[in-house]
């Protein structure tokens, strides 16, 4: 070889090599920036649950401090038209201006909501107070001559969440937080209807009720294409407080994912998880109103539903009764409960006001084992639709105090659909009695699942059982041929071992529970009807 020629081959195998090195360099740069991009981290959280819960241990190992008297006089003794006269303005929403997906408007203290609360925006600097200001709110009406009197410093009542929920050029309301521990919400095409609460306490005990309540807020300021909203909130009550996350979605189905961490102050006997609060005045299964209105139907919920750990499932039908009731059903490690409004024909309330056929039903699922604990059934006599009288919530077997209490779930606000159950379901619960000898006729519908494939020549049958005080003297089930589905009929006659003071007060009678659901040989092919009454 030449000494050019060596030199040239010198001077190629330099050159190679450094297109080699550059190349090398490329590509480990470009690994670099995918690791990059891989392993960047989000926003570090400046606030959260832990935080909250921090606050609740706290505050348990202090005395409760009582917040009545922190509201001047008068403003509690506005009455409820006033109190209605007193608007937020929308365009002093919190985040309008920034025009994210959620905004926030607030609620005025005053006549029956007699606490304020503090409430925080929650920026990726920290937590900012939202403070009160009577320029917030037009004061109209009967209400004109109130602002002036209102401190600058009082503080709202709870507030209100808006998305575009319904339409995308309007923002509609749809989760509330007012008044104690309650809140609702509806999803898309609802009307409001039952509430939930934080907690439940001593329900319908003879010392009387303890209502555990909300007293600060902190709500994560989203993101600008953020779909849902976080709510963290500190539960205080004489007994107990509570730190709560509640992760809401809203939709076609709106969801609240909740978190909360329970301490005891003192022992409480009866602590009700993930309580329901709805109205049931009467319905189809009420043969005397209680009222004379055009309405056939008023109520926001029309029964219980529970799903087993056995993989059964419920339907209590509630009703409002001439004296209180409580029913508990055991529900160990339970796959879900809630209150539901499964009647949504508009023909059967004809009220275009309040539009029931648009309540939204409401479903608890525990997330993880919640251990030993029953459902319990609440339901209150109420001479007007204006009451709340029906409350359902899942009740622990046991409560120690000194122990935090963990517990998690999700709520969601919908419509009943083919799911939840997937088998066939009581559609509608009717019954008659025959004055002179007792008995008592119940006509149950049942409609979905395999049921609209069955034809009477299939051999379905009904399987019913009836408790002590009452025994089953005759049933039949036959095809409905308008519907579709079937119909379970059977009547019940009362024992003859009736006291005197029975007798004189029927109201005091001993409630019969009864059972009832369809088969076909060893299938089941509905969810079991379960039902009290007295004879």
């Amino acid at each position: 070889m030449t000494k050019r020629r060596a030199l040239g081959f010198f001077w190629c195998m330099s050159i190679a090599c450094c297109m080699i090195f550059v190349s090398a360099s490329m590509v480990s740069a470009t690994e670099k920036l995918k690791k990059t991009k891989k392993t960047a981290q989000p926003p570090k959280q400046v606030f959260g649950l832990k935080n909250v819960v921090d606050s609740a241990r706290l505050l348990a190992e202090t005395a409760y401090k009582d917040p009545k008297g922190a509201l001047p006089q008068w403003l509690l003794d506005i009455t409820y038209d006033q109190h209605r006269d007193i608007r937020f303005i929308p365009d002093k929403a919190c985040w309008r201006k920034q025009k994210l997906p959620f905004e926030l408007q607030f609620f005025h203290a005053g006549s029956y909501f007699n606490r304020t609360v503090k409430i925080y925006d929650v920026t990726p600097q920290g937590p900012v107070p939202i403070k009160f200001s009577p320029d917030y709110f037009n004061y109209e009406k009967s209400a004109a001559d109130l602002k002036e009197r209102v401190p600058k410093n009082l503080g709202f009542a709870g507030f209100r969440i808006h998305c575009n929920i319904n339409n995308p050029a309007y923002k509609d309301e749809f989760a509330v937080f007012l008044g104690a521990s309650y809140f609702k919400a509806v999803a898309k095409n609802m009307h409001y209807g039952l509430s939930a609460r934080g907690l439940a306490v001593d329900t319908a005990q003879p010392t009387g009720e303890e209502f555990p309540w909300f007293r600060e807020f902190w709500i994560q300021r989203p993101r600008p294409k953020d779909s849902q909203i976080t709510v963290y909130a500190l539960l205080d009550s004489p007994r107990m407080t509570g730190a709560y996350s509640f992760v809401i979605q809203p939709g076609k189905e709106t969801v609240m994912n909740v978190e909360a961490t329970v301490f005891l102050r003192k022992g409480v006997d009866k602590l009700g998880i993930a309580p329901m609060t709805s109205m049931f005045f009467y319905g189809e299964n009420t043969n005397s109103r209680p009222k004379d209105s055009f309405r056939p139907e008023v109520h926001d919920s029309d029964g219980l539903m529970i799903h087993m750990e056995n993989g059964e499932w419920l339907w209590r039908p509630i009703a409002n009764n001439k004296s209180l009731w409580i029913n508990a059903f055991q529900a160990d490690n339970l796959k879900g409960f809630g209150l539901m409004q499964r009647d949504l024909n508009f023909d059967h309330y004809q009220d275009l006001e309040a539009r029931f056929d648009r309540r939204p039903s409401l479903w608890c699922e525990p997330k993880g084992a919640w251990g030993k604990g029953w459902v319990e059934l609440i339901q209150i006599p109420t001479d007007d639709e204006i009451h709340d009288n029906i409350v359902a919530y899942w009740r622990p077997a046991a409560a120690p105090i000194g122990q935090p209490l963990s517990f998690a779930y999700r709520l969601s606000w919908l419509y009943p659909d083919n799911k939840r159950p997937p088998a066939g379901k009581v559609v509608a619960t009717r019954a008659e009695t025959d004055r002179q000898t007792g008995i008592k006729k119940f006509i149950i519908d049942f409609e979905g699942g395999e049921l609209a494939g069955c034809e009477p020549s299939d051999g379905l049958e009904g399987s019913i059982d009836i408790g002590s005080g009452g025994r089953l003297i005759e049933h039949q089930l036959y095809k409905n041929q308008v519907t579709g589905g079937w119909r379970l009929v059977f009547q019940v006659k009362p024992e003859e071992n009736s006291t005197l003071t029975e007798k004189i007060m029927p109201e005091k009678k001993p409630i019969v529970e009864m059972r009832a659901f369809l088969k076909h040989g060893s299938s089941i092919l509905t969810e079991t009807w379960i039902c009290g009454t007295q004879l």
